[in-house]
């Protein structure tokens, strides 16, 4: 399967091979400061997946922290994908994919949420521990 992705103003476009490591909802204030929501939806790829098609010119980073690179447009400010050198995966906004099928696992860093969501999924307090975290299931 191959998605197509791009920026606001679709000066950057990119591609997607294969399916998704996982995806989920993020509740980490850096997430939901970035997406300027209260929730960030996420799909986790394999770096390899990725291909920049056009616009790779206009693509910034920005790093708030050393185990986030931010990926945006510097045409139109449009958000792309974040690199997480720690658990060598590339984060892919959902909402940026209009051919994938959005099937959320779990919910990360529960614990800082701003929105509280009634679903039978795992609410880690961070991550699980196969990401590097505690393992830790928050109180719903």
């Amino acid at each position: 399967m191959v998605h197509v992705g791009r920026c606001f103003c679709g000066e950057v476009q990119f591609q997607l091979s294969g399916e998704p490591v996982a995806m989920g909802y993020c509740h980490c204030s850096s997430c939901r400061h970035w997406s300027a929501g209260p929730v960030n939806a996420f799909t986790l790829w394999q770096p390899s997946a990725l291909t920049v098609q056009r616009g790779a010119s206009h693509i910034a980073t920005f790093n708030k922290t050393p185990g986030s690179s931010r990926k945006w447009c510097t045409r139109c400010g449009g958000h792309l994908f974040t690199d997480h050198p720690a658990i060598g995966l590339v984060d892919v906004y959902a909402a940026l994919l209009p051919t994938l099928r959005f099937e959320p696992t779990l919910h990360v860093h529960y614990q800082e949420t701003a929105l509280r969501l009634q679903d039978s999924k795992p609410k880690f307090k961070d991550l699980p521990k196969e990401m590097g975290g505690s393992g830790e299931v928050a109180a719903a």
